[in-house]
C-alpha cells in the first residue's frame, strides 16, 4: 500500500511539475496600438526580441490619436505606443479617461516645412501657417514658431500650456495661422507658404526633420523631455509584466541604435539610463535637503 502512494504521490508530483513547465512555456500575447511611423517600425523590430521571451507582439497600427486611446480604455488593447505625456494628460481631462505612462521611448523632433515659400526669411505679409489644432501639440508649434522670432506668445505660454492662437501676443507679419487635423499638415504643403508638423505624420510623408526642415526644435530645451513618445496603459495595468518586458526591449541600447540608424535624426531615442538621468537631479535635491535639515537639527 505504502508503495502503491509513494507511486502515486511521484506520479502527481511529475505531472505537477510537467504542467508548470507548460505554463513556464505558454506565450503571452500584448495587443498593442501604434502609429505607423515610426511607433510601428520601432515596434516590429522589438517583436522578434520580445518572442525570445515567450511574448507575441501583435501590433494594431492606427492613423489618428484618438481612437488608439479609446482602446487601451475600453480594453480592447493593452497598450499603446504613439503620444506625449502633455497630448494624454488633455485626451483624460477631455474624455474621463483613465491612461497612464509606464515610461519614455523616444522624441521626435518638430519641425517647419517648407511649403508655396522655400525659406524662413522668404516668407512675406500675411503669409499662411499651417498648425496642428490640438492643444498639446498646437501648443509645441506655436513655442516653435516663436523659437524663431515669427510670432511672441503671451506671457506664461511653456510646454505645459494648452495654448491656442489666440494666445499669440505678437504678430507683426500678420501671418495667417490656419490650425488643422495634425493628419493633414504633410498633403496641405502645396497650399500654405510652411507648415508645423509633428515628427510622425512627416515621416509618413517622406520628410525628415534633420534634412528637410526649415527649423526644428532646441534639442537642449523642455521639448525633449516635455514631448518624449511614451509607452501607454490604462491605470492599474502599470505592473502588468509583459508591457514592462516591452518597455525594456524598447528602452534598450539594441532598439536606440535601431532608431538611430534608421531615421537618422528624425527621430531620437531615450534609453532606460537616459531616463534615469532624468529622475537624478530630482533624487540628488530631495537627498541634500534631507542632509540639511538632518544638519540643521
Amino acid at each position: 500500500m505504502k508503495k502503491i502512494l509513494a507511486t502515486v504521490l511521484a506520479l502527481t508530483l511529475v505531472l505537477s511539475l510537467g504542467a508548470a513547465a507548460l505554463a513556464d512555456d505558454e506565450t503571452v500575447t500584448l495587443k498593442v496600438g501604434a502609429s505607423p511611423t515610426p511607433h510601428a517600425e520601432i515596434l516590429e523590430f522589438a517583436k522578434d526580441i520580445l518572442a525570445e521571451q515567450g511574448i507575441e507582439l501583435d501590433i494594431v497600427e492606427y492613423t489618428d490619436y484618438v481612437q488608439p486611446n479609446l482602446a487601451v480604455e475600453s480594453g480592447d488593447l493593452d497598450a499603446n505606443y504613439f503620444q506625449h505625456t502633455p497630448y494624454l494628460n488633455t485626451f483624460n481631462e477631455e474624455n474621463d479617461t483613465h491612461l497612464v505612462s509606464v515610461g519614455l521611448v523616444h522624441y521626435e523632433p518638430f519641425g517647419i516645412y517648407p511649403g508655396a515659400t522655400a525659406t524662413l526669411e522668404e516668407l512675406a505679409d500675411g503669409a499662411t501657417i499651417a498648425i496642428p489644432n490640438d492643444g498639446s501639440n498646437e501648443t509645441r508649434a506655436l513655442l516653435l514658431l516663436q523659437q524663431e522670432g515669427l510670432i511672441t506668445l503671451k506671457e506664461g505660454i511653456d510646454a505645459s500650456s494648452n495654448a491656442t492662437k489666440l494666445d499669440i501676443e505678437e504678430n507683426p507679419h500678420d501671418y495667417e495661422i490656419e490650425e488643422m487635423e495634425a493628419a493633414q499638415l504633410p498633403l496641405v504643403l502645396e497650399d500654405v507658404d510652411i507648415a508645423v508638423i509633428n515628427g510622425n505624420y512627416a515621416l509618413d510623408a517622406g520628410l525628415n526633420a534633420g534634412t528637410d526642415a526649415l527649423a526644428v526644435e532646441d534639442a537642449s530645451g523642455d521639448g525633449a523631455k516635455t514631448y518624449a513618445n511614451i509607452l501607454c496603459v490604462k491605470e492599474g495595468n502599470e505592473e502588468n509584466e509583459a508591457v514592462l518586458a516591452l518597455l525594456d526591449v524598447l528602452q534598450s541600447e539594441e532598439v536606440a541604435q535601431f532608431i538611430d540608424e534608421t531615421y537618422e535624426g528624425a527621430v531620437v531615442a531615450i534609453t532606460g539610463a537616459d531616463e534615469a538621468d532624468e529622475e537624478a537631479p530630482a533624487e540628488d535635491a530631495a537627498e541634500e535637503e534631507a542632509a540639511a535639515e538632518e544638519a540643521a537639527e
